[in-house]
């Protein structure tokens, strides 16, 4: 099977490229280029993709170009914007990427005939927050505060306008929660920021200690891509579908912090950074009742695991271990998990 994914140097597609080779596919993809300290580059992962596109989403041409070279059978599209304080300060960026990089990908697709199946990835951010307590539906309303969230929520609209509009391929839309796991070093992520403070002795710096979040493994979540790509080969799984924890790994980021600290050891410490900051919804849970019943999809990593596996990712690295290696030995744990 061939795969092209966009965003493919971030760390879900650096992760999901090493999940698909080991599986024996081919994985093609476009991206930005990687940070610096990513973990695309730390595990030489461009030794592994067939056509390793730098290609803008928002380049309309350049995207479809690529598609048509590639002769994908599935696309997945992660490539995004993803920080909701990015998103204050580069909101016309955050816009054009997420919504028009969005629609670029969708006609690039239509114009590709190789392809059988396409998988947009968008966000919990999607909802209309109210702070509720209730877990969110796939059929409760979408709205966002902020410009990362509503350009996601712009997103998903226009996928979903995309798909009854015009006759494309079988697609689905994936929200999921708060990924985390070894290798991560986006900006503005709560363990990223927490392990530069832990390795520096200082105390990590953290905003919205008391916020809420549906925390899981990034394996977790990129099981749940690989059934709904199987189930959308077979001619099912349209539609929406949440990729979320059970409410019992909903902790706020003040427990992570914690609990994330204590595994570290070493005088691993945080506190509140003081600093005002833009809005962020207080509260966020999903609910993922259809992925479990329709899919039989199931985080099979408790959240407590989740950072357990992820620290112990970052020590096995810090002590020389490659980084592919570190991830293969995770992935085969992951998949034997019953």
């Amino acid at each position: 099977m061939r795969y092209y994914i966009t965003g493919h140097t971030g760390f879900k597609g650096a992760w999901l490229t090493q999940i698909l080779v080991g599986q024996g596919h081919s994985v093609s993809g476009q991206s930005l280029d990687p940070q610096i300290g990513s973990l695309f580059a730390a595990a030489n992962l461009s030794e592994l993709i067939e056509h390793d596109n730098r290609i803008d989403i928002r380049d309309a041409n350049a995207t479809r170009a690529a598609l048509l070279a590639a002769q994908p059978d599935v696309v997945i599209h992660l490539a995004a914007q993803p920080l909701v304080r990015v998103s204050y300060e580069n909101p016309q960026e955050t816009f054009s990427t997420n919504v028009m990089g969005t629609m670029n990908v969708l006609d690039a697709i239509s114009h590709t005939d190789s392809v059988r199946a396409s998988l947009i990835i968008t966000t919990d951010k999607v909802y209309r927050n109210v702070n509720q307590t209730a877990s969110y539906r796939e059929d409760d309303p979408l709205g966002g505060d902020d410009p990362y969230s509503s350009s996601k929520a712009m997103a998903d609209i226009l996928t979903q306008s995309w798909v009854k509009s015009f006759d494309t391929v079988p697609t689905a839309i994936t929200r999921a929660g708060n990924v985390i796991g070894g290798g991560d070093v986006s900006r503005d992520r709560l363990i990223p920021d927490l392990l530069a403070g832990f390795r520096s002795n200082n105390p990590a710096l953290i905003r919205y200690p008391n916020a809420v979040r549906p925390w899981q493994h990034v394996l977790d979540c990129l099981n749940g891509y690989h059934l709904l790509v199987t189930e959308l080969l077979s001619g099912k799984g349209f539609g929406a579908w949440n990729f979320g924890p059970p409410d019992t790994s909903s902790l706020s980021v003040a427990d992570m912090a914690n609990s994330a600290a204590k595994l570290w050891g070493q005088g691993a410490a945080w506190q509140s950074n003081e600093i005002e900051q833009p809005h962020e919804a207080a509260f966020l849970t999903l609910n993922s009742e259809k992925s479990r019943r329709e899919l039989n999809w199931r985080d099979r990593l408790t959240v407590a695991e989740a950072l357990e596996w992820t620290v112990q990712w970052e020590k096995t690295f810090d002590r020389g271990t490659p980084a592919r290696q570190a991830c293969s030995h995770q992935i085969e744990q992951f998949f034997a998990l019953s």
